[in-house]
């Protein structure tokens, strides 16, 4: 495997980040007026704020990524950019008018299969299953990916505290040639597009991402820890995202059990439950993005070290990590 060189990386980050601020900055009056998201009973924003600056960000990612793929230094997947495009316009349609939900799931079942079933054959997460059903389950895996990341994201800042040291991560693994080059220029590029845009969503946000930008984020971040799976790095690939996926599956399986409207928009979620306990929305990001640095590095970790006992102690550290926060978020501040 090769490894990224360092200042195409580095590069990629500053042109993605720039681009990204430029956009939304410039388009943040047409979003004022066309897509304005109002509190309602669910929202943890109390002001008319606009959404949709996640174009900005996936622009940024995109025009990098085929920019550099461009020169020659990397080769991103045809399917991947198109499906990235169409699972933007989906999530830009329902911002202005909200999709059924079976259209929205066909749609994004749609592309995230066509990016999973058009990889090569050989890359695999678990030989002994048939091809066809491990596809089939990682597209199952990959559509609840997509989701989640666009539930997760409901406080300012939330998905730049959660995918900058995801992104970071899979950068540093690029440079170490423990991740695919292609891989580790999407995930640079994406990180700086989420810094470029990160002034605008502190808060209090001035805009939002919106589905247009939370979804095809998950597309993008996904397909990543799917290239870092199929490296033969599940350890890590988990470790990355264990927040997400333990805060919103947990959720998911609770709203299940209590016969609750889960496809609907809900304040059930560790991180909003927090708010509702007396944490601020900077405490609550701070803390995420702190653990994130955590998970972050236990996934290096595991990478580096090459040894299974290492890899076991990282992901009990993991997991201890995480339930340590969510135990948190679920009890009330102390006055």
């Amino acid at each position: 495997m090769t490894a990224l060189p360092i200042l195409p990386s580095l590069l990629a980050v500053a042109v993605a980040a720039l681009i990204s601020a430029l956009i939304t900055w410039t388009s943040h009056p047409l979003l004022q007026r066309y897509a304005l998201a109002r509190p309602n009973a669910r929202s943890s924003h109390t002001i008319p704020t606009p959404q949709g600056a996640g174009i900005a960000v996936i622009l940024a990612t995109l025009v990098v990524a085929l920019g550099w793929a461009a020169w020659g230094l990397v080769t991103i997947p045809a399917a991947l950019v198109l499906a990235t495009i169409v699972i933007a316009l989906v999530g830009f349609v329902d911002d202005l008018v909200s999709l059924p939900l079976f259209t929205r799931l066909l749609l994004q079942t749609a592309c995230v299969g066509a990016v999973v079933f058009t990889a090569p054959g050989d890359a695999r997460i678990v030989p002994a299953l048939p091809l066809a059903l491990e596809r089939c389950v990682i597209v199952l895996g990959g559509v609840w990916f997509v989701n989640l990341v666009n539930f997760m994201d409901g406080l300012d800042l939330m998905t730049v505290a959660e995918v900058v040291p995801v992104t970071a991560a899979l950068g540093l693994l690029g440079w170490w040639g423990d991740l695919p080059s292609s891989a580790a220029l999407l995930a640079t590029a994406l990180c700086g597009a989420l810094l470029g845009f990160a002034p605008f969503n502190k808060p209090v946000a001035k805009v939002f991402l919106g589905d247009v930008g939370s979804l095809p984020i998950g597309l993008l971040l996904g397909w990543c820890l799917l290239e870092l799976a199929w490296s033969g790095q599940i350890a890590a690939a988990l470790l990355l995202p264990a927040y997400y996926l333990v805060d919103s599956t947990i959720t998911l399986f609770r709203r299940i059990a209590r016969r609750e409207q889960f496809w609907l928009a809900h304040r059930s979620h560790f991180y909003q439950r927090a708010t509702d306990n007396g944490f601020t929305v900077p405490r609550v990001v701070g803390e995420i993005f702190a653990l994130n640095l955590g998970l972050a590095g236990l996934a290096i970790l595991t990478v580096r070290a090459g040894s299974t006992t290492v890899t076991l102690l990282a992901l009990l550290a993991g997991v201890i990590a995480v339930a340590v926060i969510l135990r948190r978020f679920s009890r009330p501040q102390a006055s």
